[in-house]
């Protein structure tokens, strides 16, 4: 079954009750037992609701996983994956992963004695040297938010399994439609699932896949216990975006070549950031491991002045926080994304004052650059 059709009648398609064509809403919290123990496969919804089961499965079959979680968000889902590391245990992290992945490492899961470096994966002898005799896992986020930095997922997976570690990949920004970590070898994929999977800024949601029983068993005893799990209604959202994520996703990418090409062009601009981009740093490895580039662009434009200024004059690109809406989305990683991270640590990874990321969205590509090209001009 080749992916679009995956994205329709993958999973779980229809209810087999009634015959609808969509999953039902379970709007439910409890289900009645014939006796104890003798429920017909869920028994209270924190553990388990149907609606929520045919997006884990229709998520398990686009991943090519053998188990997958939904949660209330992506924060909670990577949350619930640190959960599987024990007190003492050490981690090894993309140094430009999203804000929030920082924070959270650092300023709360840091806590409880779990332990965190951040390298450049991009450059595979930076995680070797990191590599102590605690480490039980790789962290990657790729392409990286926002400077769109690519590691070789294969490679690190090789060098995970050679160390006997786990690797994690984020593929939010590449989605199923593009990418497959587990194919190339690692361990658990996950994604922050309101950005591109709902893709309607509808919706917030976290979805992991594990790649084996045991992950799955132990994930799933995180998330039961945790509780952090997604409610039947936007189950129901997220299953409903996902059936048009193949023609966004190529639509997305179709915009993205074209602005990406005419910022490279525009003298206001100073450097443009695209895997889909000759001159990007690991291009061909992107090349390699991706079918597409997707539909975030990172540029700089000289000066956090400079950013203001287009901010206020852009029309069609919406300021707002997140991504991969059918809308087109801007923002000042600086500011908003990645504010969390100290402006030391920002101007050490090229997170600059003046960096502008866009999220491009399905408007007509002529009306969006017309709209930069004003921006920029004023």
């Amino acid at each position: 079954m080749k992916t679009k059709t995956k994205l329709i009648h993958g999973g779980i398609p229809g209810d087999p009750l009634t015959g609808a064509v969509s999953v039902p809403v379970y709007q439910v919290s409890t289900y009645k037992q014939e006796g104890i123990g003798g429920h017909k496969g869920f028994e209270y919804s924190r553990t388990g609701n149907p609606t929520r089961h045919a997006l884990e499965e229709l998520m398990k079959d686009l991943e090519g996983g053998k188990a997958g979680f939904a949660f209330s968000s992506g924060m909670a889902a990577i949350t619930a994956v640190i959960m599987l590391f024990n007190s003492g245990d050490h981690v090894l992290l993309t140094d430009d992963v999203y804000g929030g992945t920082f924070r959270v490492m650092t300023k709360v899961l840091s806590r409880f004695g779990l332990e965190f470096t951040f390298v450049d994966t991009s450059n595979l002898d930076n995680i070797e040297k990191e590599i102590k005799p605690n480490t039980k896992a790789i962290y990657i986020e790729t392409p990286t938010n926002p400077l769109l930095k690519i590691t070789d997922i294969k490679e690190v997976a090789k060098l995970a399994k050679s160390h006997q570690l786990l690797t994690i990949v984020d593929n939010t920004f590449s989605t199923p439609y593009w990418q497959h970590p587990l194919e190339l070898g690692t361990d658990i994929v996950l994604h922050s699932a309101t950005k591109y999977l709902g893709g309607h800024s509808d919706v917030v949601a976290g979805v992991v896949v594990v790649n084996s029983e045991q992950l799955a068993s132990d994930l799933h005893f995180v998330q039961n216990s945790t509780g952090g799990v997604l409610g039947p209604q936007d189950s129901w959202l997220l299953i409903r975006g996902i059936k048009t994520l193949g023609v966004r996703m190529e639509e997305h990418e179709a915009n993205t070549k074209a602005i990406v090409n005419f910022l490279n062009n525009h003298p206001a601009v100073k450097k443009v950031y695209y895997p889909g981009l000759e001159t990007h740093p690991n291009h061909d490895i992107a090349k390699k491991q991706t079918s597409g580039f997707g539909g975030m662009v990172s540029f700089d434009v000289g000066s956090e002045e400079n950013a203001d200024k287009l901010l206020n004059h852009v029309k069609y690109f919406t300021l707002a926080e997140s991504l991969g809406a059918v809308e087109s989305l801007i923002s000042v990683p600086a500011k908003m994304t990645h504010a969390s991270i100290p402006k030391d640590r920002r101007e050490e990874l090229g997170i600059t004052d003046g960096l502008v990321r866009i999220s491009v969205g399905l408007e007509d590509v002529d009306d969006l650059i017309e709209d930069l090209k004003n921006a920029l001009t004023k």
